[in-house]
């Protein structure tokens, strides 16, 4: 796919960074690829513009790797209009890949005080228009890193974000950190759309619980893997199994055992496979649960490519 018109590379010709990959004692080499997963599954959320290591993936390398193992298909997901543009031009070149849409809610603030949010909003709803994109996300809460004086634009681009998902009828991924009641009942109070994805899923049993009485959709990452995770792994248990998803975040959130390394879609069979360990199913019997929940959220990958650019 390299000659297909996108730049290999993320949004502006440069891999986009966060957080402190550069720095420190951590262990920046790549995992070895894990023994693939015996039916092919999907990452319903991942991040292929950045850059979280010294010996980075260009996305399509990212994308070959991950299909070796079993890993269909991803959803590139945005957090800015910059990032949601390459993720709907991605998908519109590569039959791998779907995107999702949005501004992240930390983003929102920001935007607010400058005057953008609603100019931006308008390019969101625009770009989830596109016909490869098949989710507005991510959007929701974050009460980790907002504080008291920006949460009311968080909650504007939230409710604007699902209105957005609503008459598209796409899903909508939700990031909810530190938030869980706050969006439960915007959720609640505005009106979900019918395809809602907790992702990143971080509650407990009983917001499983909740999720389950509303038909909502609880993705879960490497997190799960984690030692100190024990309540993750009791909300997978008592899940509705149909509304449960896998992602990688990445590059984020690598899994056990190679927690704090870089991460990447070919690492989700580590994820899949102690997803089966919790709830002491077959591993290929869980993997074609997962494919169908996650074709059942998004639709089919499968595409006549190459389709008109979302520009």
């Amino acid at each position: 796919m390299s000659d297909s018109g996108v730049a290999s590379g993320a949004p502006q010709g440069g891999l986009r960074k966060r957080g402190d990959a550069g720095s420190g004692k951590r262990d920046l080499t790549r995992p070895v690829s894990p023994e693939p997963l015996p039916v092919p599954v999907y990452d319903n959320h991942a991040h292929l513009e950045f850059e979280d290591g010294v010996d980075v993936l260009d996305p399509l390398d990212s994308l070959d790797r991950a299909q070796a193992v079993g890993v269909r298909g991803v959803v590139q997901v945005g957090t800015d209009l910059e990032t949601s543009r390459w993720g709907a031009e991605l998908a519109a070149r590569d039959p791998r890949v779907l995107a999702a849409v949005a501004l992240h809610p930390n983003e929102a603030p920001s935007l607010a005080n400058r005057g953008l949010l609603s100019e931006h909003l308008s390019e969101i709803a625009r770009l989830a228009a596109h016909p490869r994109v098949r989710a507005v996300g991510e959007t929701g809460l974050d009460f980790f890193r907002t504080g008291e004086d920006g949460r009311s634009a968080q909650l504007e681009s939230f409710e604007a974000h699902i209105e957005i998902a609503k008459a598209n009828g796409i899903a909508l991924q939700i990031h909810d950190r530190d938030a869980h009641d706050a969006v439960v009942e915007t959720l609640l109070r505005v009106g979900a759309p019918e395809r809602t994805v907790f992702h990143c899923f971080s509650g407990d049993a009983a917001l499983a619980g909740i999720c389950a009485e509303h038909g909502w959709y609880l993705s879960f990452a490497g997190t799960m893997t984690f030692k100190n995770a024990p309540a993750l792994r009791e909300a997978l248990a008592v899940a509705d199994p149909s509304r449960v998803l896998v992602e990688t975040d990445s590059p984020f959130l690598t899994p056990e055992p190679f927690r704090g390394r870089p991460n990447a879609p070919y690492l989700m069979p580590h994820t899949v496979r102690r997803m089966a360990e919790v709830l002491a199913e077959p591993l290929d019997e869980l993997c074609a649960r997962l494919a169908a929940n996650t074709e059942r959220v998004y639709g089919t990958w499968a595409v006549d490519l190459p389709v008109e650019a979302a520009g």
